[in-house]
């Protein structure tokens, strides 16, 4: 249960997709037992299909299931949904990591794992969201802009020489955002780790580096009179030649 600022009390859904029912019955244990409402899915097409009706506030998603499996999910789920997805297997390599990431995937937790744990990155995701959304509705102005580059934080919108963007990700836009708020200032990625993802995130600084490569490779134009510069052995700066 979470309280929102007026005092009222809200109660989480948390949406359990594994093929092993009984990870899914240990996890919901846990989970209840932290006030949360859990629902289940059991293959990647159930995943998706609950995803859209039960309208979950986070997602824990299994990656090696049948029908379809968690990858190819996580991208459908997100052509319709920011919902945050962390994504559950035993597939603990960087390449798994990165491509989970780079589909999507907030965050990333190897088998076998903690419930404890996992209940943990589920609250620090869902704090995140949480103060994400109180930032935008308390800014008085919502939109940035820099250059050839807009922002519109209480839209999720991000314009390049005048033209919508329409596939970045909700964390590289706020990614974006921080820069742009922020331009000609270094930062390591451990501060882009606090600053972005909050200090609770569990992922490595490898996270920093798939984000920005995306960004920039969405963001490429020959227009452009800034440029997320790497310092090297230091972090990143957006610069504004």
């Amino acid at each position: 249960m979470h309280n929102n600022k007026k005092g009222v009390i809200t109660i989480k859904k948390v949406l359990v997709v594994d093929d092993d029912k009984n990870i899914c019955e240990l996890l919901k244990l846990y989970l209840v037992k932290e006030g949360f409402n859990v629902v289940f899915a059991y293959d990647g097409s159930e995943a998706v299909t609950k995803a859209k009706e039960e309208k979950p506030n986070i997602i824990v998603l299994d990656v090696m299931m049948p029908v379809i499996n968690g990858w190819e999910a996580c991208k459908l789920i997100r052509q319709f949904s920011d919902v945050p997805i962390i994504m559950l297997t035993a597939l603990d390599t960087t390449e798994n990591k990165v491509q989970g990431l780079n589909i999507g995937a907030d965050d990333y937790i190897v088998k076998p794992f903690e419930p404890v744990e996992v209940v943990a990155r589920i609250n620090a995701h869902l704090r995140r969201e949480e103060k994400t959304a109180e930032n935008v509705n308390e800014s008085d102005n919502n939109e940035i802009v820099v250059d050839n580059i807009s922002i519109n934080m209480e839209k999720y919108e991000v314009k390049l020489d005048g033209k919508l963007v329409t596939d970045l990700k909700p964390k590289e836009i706020q990614l974006l955002y921080f820069f742009l708020t922020n331009k000609n200032q270094v930062f390591t990625r451990e501060q882009l780790l606090d600053k972005v993802w909050g200090y609770e995130y569990f992922g490595g600084t490898r996270t920093v580096d798939v984000h920005i490569k995306s960004v920039r490779e969405k963001l490429y134009s020959k227009n452009n009179k800034w440029e997320i510069k790497t310092i090297w052995n230091v972090g990143y700066k957006f610069e504004v030649k």
